[in-house]
């Protein structure tokens, strides 16, 4: 059965297995900073919104951290 917490572990769990291999290659700070979003969105669906703030923050370094490798990759290349 389909729960908000199944859901919500779930987010978690991805966003988890994305940060372990960051440092291979950069899709995987994307996939990290997607799995932010959605736990995101879980905090605040389950009310608990300093949870989903927090997270989102997280989504931003992410994306800044994502942005920068893919510029210093287009400069190697």
């Amino acid at each position: 059965m389909f729960t908000m917490f199944g859901a919500g572990a779930g987010a978690v769990t991805f966003m988890m297995l994305m940060y372990a291999p960051e440092r291979r290659h950069r899709s995987f700070v994307l996939a990290f900073a997607c799995g932010c979003l959605l736990s995101r969105a879980y905090g605040f669906l389950a009310g608990t919104w300093p949870f989903g703030v927090v997270e989102l923050i997280w989504a931003g370094i992410a994306l800044h951290r994502y942005r920068q490798e893919t510029v210093a990759a287009a400069r190697r290349a």
